[in-house]
């Protein structure tokens, strides 16, 4: 396996899980893409994040998901290089990626019980970090 892990930082930490989620039914959604892009735009904590990163991010997360005990490698990246207290917010961007498109696949759900297990999120906490994303994204 590549040796990514000097080279992410906290908000690539950040890009990868909304990417995974997003990658994780096989299908990119245009929605997912474009919230991902609208989070990085507008949240405090991508401030002077190059968004040319994306892309490179991205193609991390595709490379890992082809390696056989990938997702592990990506955990562990991400655990080696966020600060543990942007774990709730690694959590809190996935889930509104996954929820972006206004519904949940089986694999999404999957991968989001996945991050909250392998960064240690409360359950009491996840509950009420998807019921905020599910409230953000709700439709008329």
């Amino acid at each position: 396996m590549n040796d990514f892990s000097h080279s992410l930082s906290p908000q690539d930490c950040l890009v990868a899980v909304m990417v995974a989620v997003s990658a994780s039914d096989e299908n990119l959604r245009t929605t997912e893409l474009v919230t991902i892009e609208r989070i990085v735009n507008h949240l405090p904590v991508f401030a002077n994040f190059d968004q040319d990163r994306i892309r490179t991010v991205s193609q991390i997360v595709f490379d890992l998901f082809f390696e056989e005990d990938g997702l592990d490698a990506l955990f562990g990246l991400i655990r080696d290089n966020l600060p543990e207290r942007l774990f709730e917010t690694a959590y809190a961007l996935a889930c509104d990626v996954a929820a972006a498109d206004g519904s949940l696949g089986e694999s999404e759900i999957r991968l989001l019980d996945e991050i909250r297990w392998e960064l240690d999120i409360p359950r009491l906490n996840a509950a009420a970090i998807e019921r905020a994303a599910r409230a953000r994204h709700m439709t008329i």
